[in-house]
């Protein structure tokens, strides 16, 4: 096993748990190893992930020696990757583990995301209390909208990368397979967007939520959640 040093800051796991998991390394805050995801066409894609203390996931992909994909969510490198059965990342993303392929949900790397997702997780609500409704973004090509439920941590940065992508499209979304043949959602329907007040609501100040450590992310560069992060440090 690779140790990489000891880590500067608080440490994450044991010398135990991680024994017999291949690839580790040791950051200030964070522990990475290697990862993969295997596709009965493709074969395996081979990804560095990255734990954080916050619970945070992010993966690295290395799937070929020109691969751009960084700082993935699971759920969009399990869709990246090519596996047939997605939305099931715990179970499809494995870990060398004493040298065989393990899911990553039967390693103990999950300790820190299943805290955060249980405190975000119930009535999807942050911090302050509020819920964060559902939000919607249109797709460059087709110019359809597309929901986006935020009722964890993960599916919060999937849409705040979507957002943050000029060029975002129906088949960028990673835990539904959409495409722009599909229809747009009803205009009835686009109306309930998971307000506990009212469920038509337009937007209150229980369910808008102008940022919380759910739906901001320290890893992220924006200028918003670079700004949350400092001030949450202050």
């Amino acid at each position: 096993m690779e140790n990489g040093g000891e880590s500067n800051g608080v440490t994450l796991f044991t010398e135990e748990e991680l024994r017999e998991i291949s690839g580790v390394k040791r950051g200030d805050d964070y522990v990475e190893v290697m990862c993969g995801c295997t596709s009965h066409r493709y074969g395996d894609a081979v990804a560095r992930l990255r734990v954080f203390s916050s619970g945070e996931l992010a993966i690295s992909c290395e799937c070929t020696p020109g691969c751009q994909e960084d700082k993935l969510t699971p759920a969009a490198f399990e869709k990246h990757s090519g596996r047939e059965t997605a939305r099931k990342w715990k179970n499809n993303i494995w870990i060398i583990l004493n040298g065989e392929k393990v899911p990553v949900v039967k390693t103990p790397l999950l300790k820190y995301y299943n805290k955060s997702s249980k405190h975000a997780n119930g009535s999807h609500r942050s911090q302050n209390g509020k819920v964060h409704r559902d939000e919607f973004l249109r797709c460059t090509e087709c110019k359809k909208e597309r929901r986006f439920r935020l009722r964890s941590k993960e599916e919060c940065r999937i849409y705040h990368d979507a957002l943050a992508n000029m060029h975002w499209k129906c088949s960028d979304i990673p835990y539904d397979k959409v495409s722009c043949d599909d229809e747009e959602e009803r205009a009835s329907r686009r109306v309930y967007r998971g307000c506990s007040r009212s469920p038509s609501c337009k937007g209150c100040t229980s369910c808008v939520c102008f940022g919380c450590q759910v739906c901001r992310f320290s890893d992220c560069t924006c200028q918003t959640c670079s700004d949350f992060t400092s001030n949450a440090k202050a």
